[in-house]
């Protein structure tokens, strides 16, 4: 039965888009902390002892002995309110991103966001006198997804969205006020999350500008991205006895050849080259020479 419900799970997210994978990530790690922190609480134990390890710290010294947080950081959650908000705002932005932009650039972006909000943070906690008796541990995908709002309202700055009940309002716009209130927020309670914010933030005006520039700086991204994808593929299984096994294939009489139609060998090339331009652009594409070859052709095969 686990097993079953192990591959309905699989069977899933591997169909899913590149958008509904990341959420699903995010969805999963959040219920996996909320179950740890039920469970550590029998043992009256505090469910920190978990999120040190996927939390990236502020402190160099302890995020030289965790590195891989501040990856792991940009999908946790632990508050409802924070992951409800979230993945919201990512399934409606990361929509219009991939609307304008490929899944792979989609895949980078949100990495590299990700990095951008926890370079920006551990520079500000390690240098600012403010910061200085606050340590703090960074948590949430909020600069990852402040990354794809920014590069999706400088690609569209003038599409338009919905936000009940203030009305609609362009993307551009959406992407200015959000960063200004980051800013504005910095020295709040939550400050480390702000200053993430606008590092990611700052990630998506990188991408936005070099786009504009026809140049991609998640390309690096590719190798990664085309190995997971990978790992998500159906493998083809080859029963024993076969692996070597040759066939040879002889015409079937139920396919038509070129002979029993009518038509010759450039016949069948012209109606192919035809078909393929009309599978790629559409009938409207075809010139008056190629309509009237593809009537002649196909009148031969009546």
């Amino acid at each position: 039965m686990a097993a079953e419900f192990i591959d309905k799970v699989k069977a899933q997210f591997s169909s899913a888009s590149v958008l509904m994978r990341f959420i699903y990530v995010n969805i999963g790690v959040f219920i996996l902390l909320r179950i740890a922190a039920v469970v550590l609480k029998m043992f009256n134990l505090d469910i920190n002892v978990v999120l040190d390890y996927v939390s990236m710290p502020s402190v160099l010294s302890i995020l030289a002995i965790r590195p891989w947080t501040a990856i792991t950081y940009m999908f946790a959650h632990y508050d409802v309110w924070h992951i409800l908000f979230n993945m919201l705002w990512f399934y409606w932005f990361g929509k219009m991103f991939l609307d304008v932009f490929s899944p792979r650039k989609f895949f980078g972006l949100y990495i590299l966001g990700g990095l951008g909000g926890a370079a920006l943070y551990l520079i500000c906690y390690n240098i600012l006198p403010f910061f200085e008796t606050h340590p703090a541990m960074l948590i949430g995908a909020s600069a990852s997804i402040i990354a794809i709002v920014v590069a999706t309202a400088m690609k569209s700055p003038q599409r338009r969205i919905t936000l009940f009940p203030f009305g609609s309002f362009s993307l551009k716009w959406i992407a200015i006020i959000t960063i200004a209130i980051d800013l504005l927020s910095v020295g709040g309670d939550n400050a480390g999350g702000h200053i993430a914010h606008l590092g990611g933030g700052l990630i998506g005006l990188w991408f936005g500008y070099a786009d504009r520039r026809g140049r991609d700086i998640t390309a690096w991204f590719s190798i990664v991205y085309e190995s997971i994808k990978s790992m998500f593929k159906p493998k083809v299984k080859i029963e024993a006895g076969k692996r070597n096994r040759k066939y040879h294939y002889a015409p079937s009489q139920s396919t038509p050849t070129a002979a029993d139609e009518g038509m010759n060998a450039k016949d069948m090339d012209d109606l192919d080259a035809i078909l393929d331009k009309i599978k790629q652009s559409g009938y409207g594409s075809l010139s008056d020479a190629e309509r009237k070859r593809l009537f002649k052709v196909s009148g031969k095969k009546n």
